[in-house]
């Protein structure tokens, strides 16, 4: 039921465009109830997200054997599914429906959102291995720099995002993720500074 479900919201979006897409249409086109599409999702922009971007599997990191390397050949995954049509469409509509309703908001950030930071996490601990990291960096960070940055781009600032921004955005996001590691792990014998109690006291 799953599968049909969201092979249908496909087809249809497909062919209505995703404003004119309708639950309704849904249900009747893959011969299930209403009550069955509304158990799995809270509305028709996470129904539509889930069918256009997350039904697919994440891709794997891809081991290309440098930190650059495996966040350009993420990011350029994750350009194709977030630049199709179906996905610019209904991107504004998620956004919105995720500011007011707070479940779906908790949902998405355990769901999609988590398994996205997990590619994340995999990476940086494949880089930190090699050496090219001083150490583990927030995935979530990692995720903002990149993907966030993709995401504003197609859905906010509607930029013409083409392989030249994407390899720009990857250069980018190496080096923020590189200057954290370095600034949150580098130099771990340098002194702390004096507490207040350690001070000696001011000569009277």
């Amino acid at each position: 039921m799953d599968h049909q479900i969201l092979q249908t919201t496909r087809e249809l979006i497909d062919e209505v465009g995703y404003p004119a897409l309708t639950v309704d249409q849904v249900a009747t086109r893959a011969g299930v109830g209403k009550a069955a599409i509304y158990r799995r999702y809270a509305s028709k922009a996470e129904m539509a997200f889930v069918a256009t971007m997350h039904d697919q599997q994440l891709p794997a990191p891809a081991g290309t054997g440098s930190l650059h390397g495996d966040l350009l050949a993420l990011v350029r995954a994750f350009h194709v599914r977030m630049a199709a049509p179906a996905a610019r469409a209904l991107a504004p509509a998620l956004i919105s429906e995720l500011s007011v309703n707070p479940e779906l908001k908790s949902r998405f950030k355990d769901t999609f959102l988590a398994a996205e930071q997990a590619a994340f996490a995999e990476i940086i601990e494949q880089a930190v291995a090699r050496g090219e990291l001083a150490g583990a960096v927030d995935p979530a960070m990692a995720h903002l720099l990149l993907l966030g940055c993709l995401a504003s781009a197609l859905y906010i600032l509607n930029l013409p995002v083409d392989d030249a921004m994407i390899t720009d955005l990857a250069a980018a996001t190496t080096a923020g993720i590189t200057a954290l590691a370095d600034r949150h792990h580098s130099n771990p014998d340098k002194a702390e500074p004096p507490s207040r109690a350690d001070k000696t006291a001011e000569p009277h």
